[in-house]
């Protein structure tokens, strides 16, 4: 298969294996799809790693598929497109991509998907659909302009441009380089750490402040405040707030 979810430790780890580059052919992006919904509907993932081969992320669609398609196939196929890379967005548990190497076009735009980024400090990331005749198609120019603002985002999508994991770092399209060799441990370890907490809680945070950014302060707010109470009916509440009480901060266990 192009792409396999594994379990362990509570991490669930969706891994790109279409050598050499992880092209992102319809296959690979229906497979991510689905791979996501399992992901997400399953209760033995609690937090969720994205991440390609030990030398790229994803160098991008697959071109030759692509330049065979007409303007009636791509307007019946770029929904289905965006669907696949927004299936993992949608993850209500936490999800960190693994980057290495590559990440472009559709790979960063898969990337721009986690909810946190750790790259290798040999990655490098970029849109250059433009200097195809394009623009990004998977959430590009959308997911990148709310990460990292109009301008930063204006000036990788017109120029196409890559970016390098220091330059990456600076204006927040990543979270976090190390060595290469390191980037699938400390992936692994933020989702594990993760993967102990309280489930709903986590859901709860990511969904707040998800539908919170596409909408005004007083509907975020709304949607904050009714997450909050919601979680007083929670075990998970419960056994926070008594193991504070009787252990002090920071020693709860949830089950």
């Amino acid at each position: 298969m192009t792409v396999t979810l594994e379990v362990s430790e509570g991490v669930g780890t969706i891994t790109l294996a279409r050598p050499p580059m992880n092209a992102l052919d319809i296959a690979t992006q229906d497979r991510i799809k689905e791979l996501a919904e399992e992901a997400t509907a399953r209760d033995d993932v609690r937090a969720v790693v994205v991440r390609g081969s030990e030398k790229v992320f994803a160098a991008g669609a697959d071109i030759k598929e692509m330049q065979a398609m007409d303007h009636a196939a791509m307007v019946t196929r770029a929904r289905a497109l965006q669907d696949s890379f927004s299936a993992v967005a949608r993850i209500p548990k936490p999800v960190v991509a693994a980057i290495t190497g590559y990440a472009l076009g559709g790979g960063c735009e898969l990337a721009l998907c986690a909810d946190y980024r750790i790259a290798a400090e040999n990655a490098k990331l970029g849109q250059p659909e433009i200097l195809l005749g394009l623009i990004p198609g998977a959430g590009g120019t959308q997911r990148l302009a709310r990460l990292v603002g109009p301008s930063k985002a204006k000036d990788l999508i017109f120029t196409g441009r890559h970016v390098k994991a220091d330059e990456a770092l600076v204006m927040g399209l990543v979270d976090r380089v190390v060595p290469a060799d390191e980037v699938f441990g400390a992936a692994h370890a933020w989702a594990a750490k993760l993967a102990q907490g309280p489930a709903i809680a986590l859901r709860a945070a990511k969904e707040s402040i998800d539908a919170g950014l596409e909408t005004d302060l007083e509907t975020g707010l709304a949607i904050e405040r009714n997450w909050f109470a919601g979680l007083f009916a929670t075990q998970d509440r419960e056994t926070g707030m008594r193991s504070f009480v009787e252990e002090g901060p920071g020693k709860a266990k949830f089950a």
